[in-house]
């Protein structure tokens, strides 16, 4: 039997629009924004048996040897408690394209659903500086996959915190 752990939802429009302004200043105008949003498609696995469900990019970019792109995917995740979802490239992008993901493999905890940005995922892809092909994506298209991972915690756990931003704000 396989584990249901977990739901795809997106971000709302107004946290959309938020970050896709910090991240691509003015290149999108507000009704521009509102289409992309409207296309966002949640995450889903290809084959019954797939273990992955593909993320795909609001938007359309070219991808050059040494080059990163960033983007705001319009998703987010709850996730059940002791599990958490694992982002890595698709298996063809990473293959044929040597198409990575910036930090390797994406992490969202259980409790980045309640960030302050409503735990908007983003990705954020490099390509390798030896491969000379260009890496073209279109609006829609599959860029990473993610898995659902168990963990565990040790015997002596005491934490306590509490999350209120995304990457890098439970270490400072």
């Amino acid at each position: 039997m396989i584990n249901k752990v977990g739901q795809f939802s997106k971000v709302s429009l107004k946290q959309f629009k938020i970050d896709m302004k910090s991240t691509f200043g003015e290149k999108y105008s507000d009704e521009e924004i509102e289409i992309m949003y409207d296309k966002i498609q949640l995450p889903k696995r290809a084959t019954e048996r797939s273990s992955g469900y593909d993320i795909r990019t609001p938007v359309e970019f070219d991808l050059h040897a040494g080059e990163e792109f960033k983007f705001p995917t319009g998703i987010r995740v709850k996730i059940d408690s002791g599990w958490w979802l694992m982002c890595m490239p698709r298996s063809g992008s990473g293959m044929k394209q040597r198409v990575r993901l910036a930090n390797t493999i994406g992490n969202v905890d259980e409790d980045y659903f309640d960030a302050d940005n409503e735990g908007h995922i983003f990705v954020k892809v490099t390509k390798d500086t030896s491969a000379r092909n260009i890496f073209s994506v279109g609006a829609g298209d599959a860029v990473c996959q993610a898995v659902f991972v168990p963990y565990g915690i040790t015997y002596d756990d005491e934490a306590s915190g509490i999350r209120t931003g995304g990457m890098g704000s439970t270490g400072k």
